[in-house]
């Protein structure tokens, strides 16, 4: 591609990846992805055939978007993540330092099954309502769920879409992912509760909640959903140990829980469609778009070079310098873009597991630092301004660049030594 050409494409994704991070004048963020990849193909920096191309190669993150946010939508409208809050708040038994220890576990356990996204749109308003009703200050376990999201997303390949984006076709099968990324996670979770705990130390110690609440029965249709999600999770699991791509069986085993549940409890399935956060789809469609054109533009191989002279010299350094370069872009580009990324780049060159895994961790954990990292703080974001909670970019900031770095270090030694 010429050279006036390459600069017209980077002044479209720039503006394009900034809009889609700040949302200026409150458009959805796929507003603005959409009109970046719309203004590519006017301007002939990619022709309709190349667009179209880069669309279908986020087909697998559709179908795994769409499975897993049909189910968290279920899970929701069922009452299932209210019955998992007043559950942590009622087992906390009055004990504030036990109720954030309590909902931490509850959002690895919808991080590691049902996603990230999962945690910040469905299981946040859950936890807030929880501690209302538990007469607790809600923020110190808000947070709890806006960091867990990120540090618990590559426990297993169904934990983060953002995963699917990075490794796509050439996702490990569960076995291989578990040994390295077991170790890893372990590392991220942990040493994230420590840091954020903390942090936190204070306001718990201030808090009085209630050792009972009033706890929201599970009716018939929360507990098929519940049962669903487990035999998604061994359908899913079975997929990633056959070496199989995701998206289809995720897409299908989301369909027929949901349709099951809605049978058996005779309810039409247009609130539960309604509900879904339909704009991630074209979001990402124009994010895959977008990242098409930096293939075209050479960025990727001037990228991939770079690593790879990397690698040469020192592949341990080269896997150190890839988790910290894409932890640190997260938080400027967001991580589906670095992931769209980090993953033509992988295309190119065979590069060694740690090389992967680190970027993977980068990818994953990074966004933990601020805000704009993750599609799943922002989310997180979203669900507390309806509560009419306001975290700003700094105060989120204060707590990211204490938990974050010290995180980031402990699962990329484990996965690189």
């Amino acid at each position: 591609m010429p050279q006036h050409e390459s600069l017209w494409a980077w002044a479209i994704i720039i503006p394009a990846t900034a809009g889609v991070i700040v949302r200026p004048f409150r458009l959805p963020e796929a507003v603005w992805a959409v009109m970046a990849a719309v203004a590519l193909v006017m301007l002939g920096l990619l022709t309709p055939r190349e667009a179209l191309n880069g669309v279908a190669k986020g087909l697998d993150v559709y179908l795994f978007l769409i499975g897993m946010m049909l189910t968290a939508e279920l899970s929701r409208r069922e009452g299932l993540f209210d019955y998992l809050a007043a559950f942590a708040v009622e087992h906390a038994r009055g004990s504030p330092q036990r109720l954030f220890l309590l909902v931490y576990a509850v959002g690895i356990l919808v991080t590691v099954l049902l996603s990230n996204d999962a945690t910040a749109i469905v299981l946040t308003p859950a936890v807030y309502a929880a501690t209302r009703a538990a007469g607790a200050s809600p923020l110190p376990y808000l947070f709890a769920c806006a960091f867990i999201a990120n540090a618990a997303s590559f426990v297993l390949p169904i934990s983060n879409p953002a995963n699917l984006v990075v490794f796509g076709e050439r996702m490990p099968h569960l076995f291989e992912w578990l040994r390295q990324f077991a170790l890893p996670s372990i590392a991220a979770i942990v040493v994230t509760y420590v840091v954020l705990r903390l942090t936190q130390r204070h306001a718990l110690a201030e808090e009085s909640i209630e050792s009972r609440v009033p706890h929201p029965k599970l009716g018939r249709g929360g507990k098929l959903t519940a049962i669903g999600i487990a035999a998604i999770g061994v359908v899913l699991l079975t997929a990633s140990a056959l070496d199989v791509q995701l998206g289809l069986p995720t897409f299908i085993c989301g369909l027929v829980t949901a349709a099951a549940v809605l049978a058996l409890s005779r309810q039409s399935p247009w609130p539960v469609v309604k509900g879904i956060s339909w704009s991630v789809l074209p979001l990402v469609a124009g994010l895959f778009v977008m990242v098409e054109t930096l293939v075209k533009t050479g960025t990727i191989g001037h990228l991939s070079a770079l690593l790879q002279a990397g690698i040469e010299k020192s592949p341990t350094h080269a896997a150190w310098g890839a988790g910290i370069v894409a932890s640190i872009a997260d938080n400027i580009a967001n991580n589906l873009p670095v992931g769209l990324v980090a993953g033509s780049v992988a295309v190119n060159d065979h590069l060694p597991p740690p090389v992967m895994s680190a970027m993977l961790i980068g990818v994953d954990l990074g966004p933990n630092l601020s805000v704009t990292g993750s599609l799943a703080t922002i989310l997180w974001l979203v669900a507390l301004r309806r509560e009419k909670i306001d975290v700003t970019a700094w105060r989120f900031l204060k707590i990211g660049v204490l938990v974050t770095p010290l995180a980031l270090v402990a699962a990329l030694a484990a996965a690189i030594w």
